[in-house]
């Protein structure tokens, strides 16, 4: 370990204990339906949101959790598997996982590495080195995470005294169905956690499942050496996908994008101001509707870096205003021909970059009750019908906290309201928030505060009944004082004008004796130091 980062990790935990008050551990513990450990809460997701948000329910001394990932160690999230751009588009300089705490942002990380000279030459975090920094993050801070355990289903249980409990069945590579108990559970389960990633059908139905992949999914770069790729999409992840199989040595690689010219605006980057940030999930409904359907009407486009490294090699093609008219896999079955308006062309590969789809009802472990979460379509109406925009309607309608809610307005639903969506479906109902970096700064505090306050109030009989019962003495005065605490005090003052004569003599012998320079001034002090005494008595 680089001596800089031992001696960072000393400073983290000597900040953490320092910022630690009220320490007092504080959550009731509460039994399964068959005396079951049940954890306070189960987060689903060890990415960067997941961790995050473990890390801010310890800060709050919510300390039985547990934090699920399906994927290996090392490999949560998408940046060591399908991500494929060189370095994180978001600015250095982010703060959100830190949670205030100095020590923990990512540049106290690398500096600790590298140097402060490494830092301000970096331009952008290597995505690498930022997962490799989540690994540290995970470590540093005692997180508890289960590896390799994908999570099959979610089951409310019948509410009881305390509230709900949440059955959580998993599956490992070692047991299948079984089953965790929680009272809240977190799905931190990234920019696809509130739907799926989107395929379009003509492809599926044209195309044999080996001859394509959608930019989510793992792709064999170095079997496709030499080879034609398409790619269709004019977004971030079509470029990361097109210079990531060029460095690889693929043959050519041709983006289809269906508009007259790629995507030039970045709406993400007027929103990165606290005020919006913070304040975005304040806004009435009919105003958050109108700014997010204008956000949807821009692709995220690539950053200049990831265009020019793609476009700089001979094998690169860009396609503009042309939408894929007819996919036909070739008689020998080893090409696809694919028909633009620009006429047709064959190709030994396709790589999907559609985005994804946000529909609660496509997430397989809430199939018991996806038919009764609210959607914007249920609780919004423009005034405009013509202005009704099928893909926000489909995202949930959340609380302020990231709780799912119930169809109708009033209507109550505790097995609804003890799960959080902090992933990007989050994005109409709380703007830019979970999944996306530079909003977790604001967003995660929300999330932590809805738990914690569920928690308090599903136990509030419990704490106040303790609190109204309260009887620990902490003064421990009694008056008339005893005597020999009264004879102690008494003499007090005596050996106080003992120390002030002993001062008085002291000054006295150094001036005397020649000790200090200045006699005359000694001499002074001495005097001035008698008089007080002579008065004090």
């Amino acid at each position: 370990m680089p001596v800089g980062l031992a001696k960072l990790e000393s400073e983290l935990q000597d900040a953490l204990q320092k910022l630690a008050y009220p320490d007092k551990p504080w959550t009731r513990g509460i039994a399964g339906p068959n005396g079951e450990h049940v954890f306070e809460v189960v987060i689903v997701g060890g990415g960067q949101c997941g961790l995050t948000a473990a890390f801010g329910l310890m800060r709050e001394h919510v300390d039985n959790i547990l934090v699920l990932d399906e994927n290996e160690s090392g490999k949560e999230g998408p940046w060591v598997t399908y991500a494929r751009m060189v370095t994180l588009r978001t600015n250095k300089a982010l703060t959100g996982p830190d949670l205030g705490v100095p020590q923990l942002v990512f540049q106290s990380y690398y500096e600790a590495k590298y140097g402060k000279e490494a830092w301000e030459a970096l331009d952008k975090i290597p995505r690498e080195e930022w997962m490799a920094y989540l690994c540290w993050y995970r470590r540093v801070l005692g997180i508890p995470v289960q590896n390799s355990t994908k999570v099959d289903l979610i089951r409310p249980l019948p509410e009881g005294p305390r509230g709900c409990l949440y059955e959580v069945v998993v599956n490992t590579p070692t047991c299948t169905g079984s089953r965790i108990y929680a009272r809240k559970v977190v799905l931190a389960t990234g920019i696809q956690g509130g739907g799926e990633w989107h395929i379009p059908g003509f492809i599926k139905a044209a195309v044999p499942r080996h001859m394509y992949a959608h930019t989510s999914e793992p792709i064999d770069f170095e079997g496709l050496r030499g080879k034609k790729v398409a790619i269709l999409g004019g977004g971030a992840s079509a470029f990361d996908n097109a210079q990531y199989g060029l460095e690889r040595g693929v043959g050519e690689v041709h983006v289809f994008v269906r508009r007259p010219e790629l995507p030039r605006i970045n709406p993400i980057r007027y929103m990165e101001f606290s005020g919006f940030l913070k304040h975005f999930s304040d806004l009435d409904d009919a105003t958050k509707y109108a700014g997010i359907d204008f956000f949807m009407q821009f692709n995220q486009p690539p950053t200049n870096c990831t265009f020019n490294r793609a476009a700089r090699f001979p094998g690169f093609r860009l396609h503009t205003g042309a939408p894929w008219t007819g996919l036909e896999v070739e008689p020998d079955g080893r090409r696809v021909r694919v028909t633009t308006p620009q006429g047709l062309e064959a190709f030994d590969f396709l790589i999907v970059s559609t985005g994804l789809l946000t529909d609660t009802k496509l997430r397989p472990e809430l199939r018991e009750v996806a038919d009764q979460i609210a959607t914007w379509a249920d609780r919004y109406t423009p005034a405009d019908p013509g202005c009704r925009n099928p893909l926000i309607d489909m995202h949930p309608y959340l609380g302020p906290c990231f709780e799912y809610q119930p169809k109708r307005a009033g209507e109550r639903a505790p097995h609804l309201a003890g799960l959080f969506a902090y992933n990007y479906s989050a994005l109409v109902s709380l703007g830019l928030s979970a999944s996306a970096l530079s909003g977790m700064k604001y967003a995660i505090h929300k999330l932590i505060s809805g738990i914690t306050r569920q928690l308090f109030l599903d136990d509030r009989e419990m704490f106040i009944g303790d609190f109204l019962n309260y009887r620990t003495e902490e003064f421990l005065g009694v008056w008339p004082l005893p005597a020999a605490a009264a004879a102690g005090m008494a003499a007090e003052p005596a050996e106080e004008q003992q120390e002030q004569q002993a001062q008085a003599v002291a000054v006295a012998a150094a001036a005397a004796g020649g000790v200090i320079e200045k006699e005359e001034e000694m001499v002074d002090a001495a005097a001035k130091a008698a008089a007080k005494l002579v008065i004090a008595q």
